[in-house]
């Protein structure tokens, strides 16, 4: 299934959708990898999976629909961190859900592991724009839409410059700017920053929130030239 993106103009979408060089490689570069990673992290995901098998109990995996190229939908896996929601609790947040072991989880990014299942089967790359909900397809900029012309990441520039704790519109000016920069040097400089922002912990949730605020659409009375002065420069 493919959810419509904001309108852009169809010309200069098909002119920034011609593959690059680096495309064809890039997805040769996410198999091997996702392949790397699924067989040698293999007793680690064993050990996540029976850790919160005893902590949260049965589903282990947590499958989520979320928008990735072109707004196709697919199903994305995770390492479950949350409890199932207790009826008799009438509703609560997802910060209460959210468990001492899935705050590790996310803390550690051990979560995430699953997620190389969806880059073997091609939904997802190693590295790209961030997957968001569904219903934030129909609030973004036609600028911010760009962010579904390539596969999305795992990790990602966004992920790298801040994480959760920047604000919406940042985060999006990033994954644009990716989309626009994207190469095998990038890539490789996003692998060698997520390790280091992975062990340091930055970024995992922003404040006061489980994990991110939502998003809302854009900020009222902000215009699209506003929007564009904001886009963080190359780096």
């Amino acid at each position: 299934m493919t959810v419509e993106l904001p309108d852009q103009d169809d010309v200069a979408r098909e002119a920034r959708r011609r593959q690059r060089p680096y495309d064809r490689w890039k997805r040769l570069i996410d198999v091997v990898g996702a392949l790397l990673v699924l067989v040698l992290a293999s007793p680690v995901m064993a050990v996540v999976a029976l850790v919160v098998l005893v902590a949260h109990g049965r589903p282990v995996l947590f499958w989520h629909t979320r928008p990735g190229r072109d707004g196709v939908l697919f199903d994305m896996v995770k390492f479950r961190t949350m409890r199932h929601p207790d009826p008799a609790q009438g509703l609560v947040t997802d910060a209460e859900r959210l468990t001492r072991v899935g705050r590790w989880l996310r803390a550690s990014s051990l979560d995430e592991l699953p997620e190389f299942w969806n880059v073997l089967r091609g939904d997802m790359s190693i590295v790209g724009p961030r997957p968001h909900l569904v219903r934030y397809l129909a609030l973004y900029s036609p600028k911010q839409a760009r962010r579904h012309e390539v596969r999305p990441g795992i990790t990602g520039l966004a992920q790298v410059r801040g994480r959760n704790a920047l604000d919406w519109e940042t985060k999006f000016a990033y994954d644009v700017e990716y989309v626009d920069r994207r190469s095998f040097a990038l890539d490789l400089k996003i692998l060698v920053e997520t390790v280091r922002v992975v062990l340091r912990r930055e970024g995992i949730s922003a404040p006061g929130a489980a994990t991110w605020h939502e998003f809302t659409g854009n900020s009222p009375g902000r215009s699209q030239s506003a929007l564009a002065e904001s886009a963080p420069g190359p780096r």
